[in-house]
């Protein structure tokens, strides 16, 4: 972060200071939400959550090193006063972007956000200094966070944007302006509150391309029509990827580790990559972050040494423990949908090769009308992907998708749980040495503490 006194910062915010003595003391170091990561140095942004109010950690937070709280309301510590801390976060990243320089580069999609967004940003680290999304904050909150992250000496801004409702790429393009605008892909991901249909999801992440400048670059996915579409929306030069356009993917393999192996095709050339990534859904996500970099002036062959270089960042992402009795525990359990449960399920069956897989799932939210329907379909690839067994976690749509593995007589094994410490005993008596069990859901259903406990003090990779 650029320094600034806590009289220049409540300026730009609107703010009023309360109880600080030096209206000139300097904020060197970034903002943060959570009282225990800011640094010294930083701002404490004191936010009310449903569970937790940060007004209550100022103290705490200034005693750790930060130089003010940006608040609600005065807090017995130096105080920047706002009306709403979120505006005024937004206000002040805006601002800071007005100060500096680097190539902003906006990301989207319903599925492939964070790892597209982690790739990307091990790609360019190697041109120069690059400030990306920490794990998956990309909302009206993490997204100013980031931006606050950046300096003078910031080359790339890699924002992974995202969206629960029309307007919010809006406004979150309004705080941070791109330049450069991928959109990855358009699925069911809180399909419930964007209106009920693709068309409406397609309508919200192309808030992203219509925010574009007519000098700049909007990367689209050539396989996603939904995407494609978006081509009429922006004023921005279109550069395609995937499918048989100019930057795509040839030759595709799975190592016996379900890690792709692929030709990366650009205008510049044709290189080798081979992913550290469990999946062969992640050739999407790296081709994608190649077209970002193919559009930056970056050649194939380099391209495609930082993609085979680059290795998982954002936990609960397809995140592997082996345990000592050979059981591998693929933690997904950070979110769900149809895609993404989709591409879980056939990247820890590859992975699985001859031994037992097992899957404990529990539900996708925000699928409206079609969400019984949908985990029904999930269980019937459970089964037909030949799943040994399956634990569904929760009431309500978990059952229909053990209902549907039990239908589709496969063989699978289907237990059903009520909560996810139901599930950790359940799964415990049923993991045998060797088996390779996936745990995902909606992150509100907390089957994350679920894969934690299952892996125990297991290796991670």
């Amino acid at each position: 972060m650029i320094p600034m006194t806590l009289d220049e910062i409540a300026r730009v915010v609107g703010a009023r200071l309360h109880d600080v003595p030096d209206p000139g003391a300097r904020v060197t170091a970034p903002a943060a939400v959570d009282s225990r990561e800011v640094a010294p140095g930083g701002l404490f942004a004191a936010t009310a959550g449903a569970r937790v109010d940060g007004h209550d950690y100022a103290a705490a937070a200034v005693a750790g090193g930060a130089v003010a709280v940006l608040a609600e309301r005065p807090v017995g510590v130096p105080a920047l006063v706002a009306g709403d801390v979120q505006t005024a976060l937004g206000l002040l990243a805006r601002h800071l972007l007005g100060r500096i320089d680097p190539t902003v580069i906006a990301l989207t999609g319903s599925v492939g956000k964070t790892t597209t967004k982690d790739l990307l940003a091990q790609v360019l680290e190697r041109h120069g200094p690059t400030v990306a999304t920490d794990r998956s904050f990309n909302n009206e909150l993490g997204l100013p966070l980031t931006v606050l992250r950046a300096d003078a000496a910031t080359r790339y801004l890699v924002l992974e944007m995202g969206a629960g409702r029309k307007g919010d790429l809006t406004y979150l393009t309004g705080i941070a302006p791109p330049q450069v605008g991928l959109v990855l892909n358009v699925g069911t991901a809180h399909v419930e509150r964007m209106g009920g249909g693709l068309a409406d999801v397609a309508e919200a992440k192309g808030e992203l391309v219509a925010a574009l400048p007519p000098d700049g670059l909007a990367l689209l996915n050539a396989d996603d029509p939904y995407v494609a579409a978006m081509a009429g929306r922006t004023r921005a030069e279109v550069l395609w990827y995937g499918g048989t356009a100019p930057v795509r993917a040839e030759n595709v393999r799975l190592d016996g580790a379900a890690r792709a192996a692929f030709e990366l095709v650009t205008p510049t050339g044709r290189a080798p990559v081979a992913l550290g990534l469990l999946g062969a859904h992640q050739v999407g996500n790296a081709v994608a972050a190649a077209a970002v970099a193919t559009a930056l002036g970056l050649d194939a062959a380099e391209i495609a040494e930082a993609l085979t270089a680059a290795r998982r960042r954002s936990a609960g992402r397809l995140e592997l423990v082996e345990r000592p009795d050979g059981v591998t525990v693929v933690n997904d359990a950070y979110n769900a949908n149809p895609e993404s449960m989709r591409a879980g399920l056939r990247a820890a069956r590859a992975l699985a090769g001859d031994r037992r897989a097992v899957a404990v799932l529990g539900a996708m939210g925000q699928q409206a009308d079609a969400s019984r329907a949908r985990h029904a379909e999930i269980g019937r690839l459970v089964a037909d992907l030949g799943y040994g067994v399956l634990i569904t976690v929760g009431a309500g749509d978990p059952l229909a998708m053990a209902d549907a593995a039990r239908a589709a007589g496969r063989g699978v094994a289907v237990h059903t749980a009520g909560d996810a410490a139901e599930a950790v005993t359940l799964a415990t008596a049923l993991l045998r040495p060797g088996d390779v069990v996936l745990v995902k859901a909606s992150s509100e259903v907390g089957l994350a503490a679920c894969a934690r406990a299952l892996a125990g003090a297991g290796r991670t990779s």
